[in-house]
């Protein structure tokens, strides 16, 4: 991901934001050919000092066919993202996209069936505890589970590289910035959004 060092972050709580509100991301490897494929990610923080992710994929996976320890993954996340028009500036210039994203690189470490039992539950449990009746995999049955789980690739991603870039308009003057802050509000959930963080930077 090509990052001006003008929308380069180093903020490591907004890289945990980022990840924890889009989880369904992108895991991309190039062992035998590119391959990518989506799926749900999390952080695992239990120790703070050596934080991975956590993720899952269908053993039938091309993918799961190929990756082993240590092989070099990228995890892409795709935060809050809008279209930004040249209408809203005072001068003619182009239209634009302003948006967060993270990418990790990071080597694979290929689960246990502990550890993929644990990932799971967790995943189930963050999912689940907002439903009116929620199923967790507790009530699934040991058996069923284990069932289950035959067909899941669990792995674990141990970073090498992490970059964060959060590109809010940075570059405009402050008339321009705020008007886009004004059209932004007047839009969609992710134009809202990205005006709440350019509204942050003068903070």
């Amino acid at each position: 991901m090509f990052i001006p060092k003008l929308y380069k972050s180093e903020d490591y709580n907004l890289m945990k934001e980022i990840i924890r509100e889009n989880s369904f991301a992108l895991l991309i490897s190039s062992v035998d050919k590119i391959r990518a494929t989506h799926s749900m990610m999390m952080l695992n923080e239990d120790d703070p000092e050596n934080i991975y992710i956590e993720t899952h994929i269908s053993r039938a996976n091309p993918q799961a066919k190929t990756l082993t320890d240590g092989d070099e993954v990228l995890c892409d996340f795709l935060g809050a993202h809008t279209y930004i028009s040249s209408s809203w500036y005072d001068h003619i210039n182009v239209s634009t996209w302003n948006y967060e994203a993270v990418q990790i690189y990071g080597k694979v470490e290929l689960m246990n069936s502990d550890e993929l039992y644990q990932h799971l539950d967790k995943l189930t449990s963050k999912y689940e505890q907002t439903q009116q009746c929620p199923m967790m995999i507790k009530d699934m049955g040991k058996e069923f589970i284990e069932k289950e789980m035959k067909g899941a690739f669990g792995l674990k991603i141990i970073p090498t590289e992490i970059f964060i870039k959060q590109k809010l308009s940075q570059n405009r003057k402050e008339n321009d910035f705020q008007n886009i802050i004004l059209n932004l509000e007047k839009g969609d959930e992710n134009g809202k959004r990205i005006g709440e963080k350019m509204n942050l930077l003068n903070k």
